[in-house]
């Protein structure tokens, strides 16, 4: 018997995810990480795959969440050094297909180095769909109870206090993250709610401009390039050419379509820049450099990379 899968947004009539063009190509530039310093919990296993009947092949994981009525996607690891880690991929903008983008990034992670990964949607409850513009639910975060580590490529999230209280508990064990783009205001609650100080403009002492600034490094301060006009080379940081991240990558070799991102000079704490933003005259990554008035742009150039540690059991703690 056929069942009307929960995801439909994210699904074509096969029952597989859907390919629908990308809406911006993803890319280091505009990532930032929060690092922590605790050593990892080991995980059990959330994988969504029904039992197999004995007439019925089993499902592949991926097509198994679906067909389970699940509202996420648990794409199961292959073989590599991830083998035994779990990767909680959290999506919802309406801007960079974050949905799109997290899922490809999750079969990448689980087929070729062997992380079990699964991925979160913006889920309107009213039709089940994926719903980028639905800003305030995400289920199945409580994934992070057993996650290793969490990507979030959000955007002006409003969770309830249930959902948010998911993330909270993650990151107040010490767990590494990586925010991409839009994570630096990833969320926008309101002050009167248990979670406001997560918000990108809080004013909460505990928690200045909020989960954007005190865990990644920044929050939200401007379009620094034209957006939309003006494309981004990524040029590794002085003194960072060595690090483990960017092994394998060559100077220059990075390049968005998305504009660089301001930020406040110098990050906090002990950020450490890994790559730059060269601000680009055009959409191509063979554009010139901007000159002229706009020359000034690069001078200094944003951090559009950089690893930062957020907190430890020993220090601040992100919800007292």
């Amino acid at each position: 018997m056929n069942r009307q899968p929960a995801i439909r947004g994210a699904t074509n009539p096969s029952g597989q995810l859907s390919r629908r063009r990308f809406l911006g190509r993803p890319s280091a530039v505009g990532t930032a990480a929060a690092v922590a310093v605790l050593l990892l919990a080991a995980p059990r296993s959330i994988s969504a795959q029904p039992p197999a009947t004995p007439n019925e092949p089993s499902l592949p994981a991926e097509k198994a969440a679906i067909t389970a009525n699940l509202p996420w996607v648990t794409i199961e690891a292959g073989e590599g050094p991830g083998k035994g880690k779990r990767v909680v991929l959290i999506s919802g903008d309406e801007e960079y297909r974050s949905e799109e983008a997290l899922t490809q990034l999750a079969k990448i992670l689980a087929k070729h180095h062997g992380f079990t990964c699964t991925v979160l949607y913006a889920i309107d409850p009213k039709t089940g769909e994926i719903t980028p513009t639905h800003t305030t639910n995400i289920p199945g975060l409580e994934a992070l109870r057993e996650a290793d580590l969490m990507v979030i490529a959000a955007r002006f999230r409003n969770l309830p206090d249930e959902q948010m209280q998911e993330i909270d508990d993650y990151l107040r064990a010490g767990k590494p993250v990586i925010g991409m783009r839009t994570a630096t205001h990833a969320f926008n609650i309101p002050a009167d709610r248990k979670y406001a100080h997560y918000g990108w403009q809080s004013q909460v002492a505990r928690m200045p401009d909020g989960f954007g600034r005190h865990v990644l490094g920044e929050t939200w301060i401007n379009h620094h390039g034209h957006h939309g006009h003006e494309s981004t080379k990524g040029l590794i940081a002085p003194g960072a050419k060595d690090h483990p991240i960017l092994r394998g990558i060559a100077d220059g070799s990075i390049w968005g379509p998305t504009d660089v991102y301001g930020v406040r000079l110098p990050l906090p704490g002990d950020s450490v820049p890994l790559v730059l933003g060269q601000v680009l005259e055009g959409m191509k990554p063979d554009s010139p450099v901007v000159t002229g008035g706009d020359a000034k742009k690069n001078e200094p150039m944003m951090p559009v990379a950089w690893t930062k540690t957020y907190s430890d059991r020993k220090s601040t703690r992100l919800n007292s």
